[in-house]
C-alpha cells in the first residue's frame, strides 16, 4: 500500500497524479469562462426614456414697419439727447471728432502730389475765331460775326446759326465786310473779351 500511495517508488501512481491535476484545471479554467461570459453576454441596459418635448410657443405676430424701428433703435442704444445740457455735451464731442479727422487729412496731404493742386490761371491756349466784321462804328472796337454751321445729330441736317461779339482792334485797322481773325483775351471793357489779331482778307 505504501509503494501505491508514494509517486516516488510506484513509477505508474506519477501519470495518474500528472492527470487528475489536468483534469481539475481544465475544470477550473471551464467554471471562470462561466461566470465571465454572462457578464460579457448580458443585454445592454435600457436607454433612459427621451423627456417629452415642451409645447411649441405661440409665434408673436409680425412686427410692424414702427415697431421694427424701434427695435433697432433700442438695440443700438442710441436716444436723442432730451435736456439742454445733453444736446451741447454731444455737439462737443463732434467737434471734437471732427477736428481730430482734419487734422489726419491735412497730416495725409503734406506729402508731394497728393491733395488739390494749385490753381494755374493763364496757362491754357486761348480760344481763336474767324469772323466777317459788321461793324466798325465804334473806336478801337469792331463787331464781328461769327458763322456757325452744325449737322444735326439725329436728322442729320445742316443748321446754320451765328453769333456776335465785340473785338478790341488798337490802330482801327479794320473796316466793315473784313475777314478777320480775332483771339479771346482779358475783359477790356463790359462786352470786349476779344482782340483782333489780324485781317485774313479785305472787303471789295
Amino acid at each position: 500500500m505504501a509503494d501505491q500511495e508514494n509517486p516516488e517508488t510506484n513509477p505508474d501512481a506519477a501519470p495518474a497524479a500528472a492527470e487528475t491535476e489536468a483534469a481539475e484545471a481544465e475544470a477550473q479554467a471551464d467554471v471562470a469562462s462561466e461566470e465571465v461570459a454572462p457578464e460579457q453576454a448580458a443585454p445592454a441596459e435600457p436607454a433612459a426614456p427621451a423627456e417629452p418635448a415642451a409645447p411649441a410657443e405661440p409665434q408673436a405676430p409680425p412686427l410692424t414697419p414702427q415697431e421694427r424701428r424701434v427695435a433697432t433703435r433700442a438695440k443700438r442704444g442710441r436716444r436723442r439727447p432730451s435736456s439742454p445740457e445733453e444736446r451741447l455735451e454731444v455737439r462737443r464731442a463732434k467737434a471734437v471728432a471732427r477736428r481730430r479727422r482734419r487734422e489726419q487729412e491735412r497730416g495725409k496731404k503734406t506729402t508731394k502730389g497728393e491733395g488739390t493742386p494749385p490753381a494755374e490761371h493763364g496757362t491754357g491756349s486761348p480760344q481763336v475765331r474767324l469772323g466777317k466784321v459788321v461793324s466798325d462804328k465804334a473806336d478801337k472796337t469792331i463787331t464781328v460775326r461769327i458763322d456757325i454751321a452744325k449737322r444735326h445729330r439725329r436728322y442729320r441736317k445742316i443748321v446754320r446759326s451765328s453769333s456776335t461779339l465785340h473785338a478790341h482792334d488798337e490802330r482801327n485797322d479794320a473796316n466793315e465786310g473784313d475777314l478777320v481773325r480775332v483771339v479771346e483775351c482779358r475783359p477790356m471793357s463790359r462786352t470786349k473779351r476779344w482782340r483782333l489779331v489780324e485781317i485774313l482778307e479785305r472787303a471789295k
